[in-house]
């Protein structure tokens, strides 16, 4: 299953990049990143088999585990892309939070968006190492 993240703003050079990287490298599942303009730009097709998870303050607070259990359903029910999106500075309208099939946030605080993309990366990571069955994650 494709872990997809398209994020509103660019990235740039810097540690935030490089923690994207260090993690987004340790995943053995494909990965790929789309980086947009603030405003506008063309997202990529969604292909069916698709899933939306927006980075989202209204969204639920998952413990590293269920988020893990829950990329492992999508996976071994067919899931050919998870999507996440990160979305400019004002966030997402109602419209896009409805079709979304899941709103996730870090959560109550309010996190600049190269770090939550450099948290989501962490994340992804340990959730296919929590799949994988790698020591990484410790619970407790």
């Amino acid at each position: 299953m494709l872990l997809h993240i398209v994020a509103r703003g660019r990235i740039g050079r810097g540690p935030e990049a490089d923690l994207v990287q260090r993690y987004l490298g340790r995943i053995a599942w494909p990965t790929r990143i789309t980086e947009l303009p603030d405003r506008g730009g063309r997202v990529p097709a969604m292909n069916p088999g698709t899933v939306t998870i927006l980075l989202d303050e209204k969204g639920k607070t998952l413990p590293s585990l269920a988020f893990a259990e829950r990329l492992g359903r999508w996976r071994d029910g067919g899931v050919r892309e998870a999507r996440f999106l990160i979305g400019a500075a004002d966030g997402f309208g109602d419209a896009e939070r409805a079709e979304a099939d899941l709103l996730l946030n870090f959560g109550v605080m309010t996190w600049p968006h190269l770090l939550a993309r450099a948290m989501l990366a962490e994340q992804l990571w340990r959730a296919t190492s929590i799949l994988a069955g790698h020591p990484y994650h410790r619970e407790g």
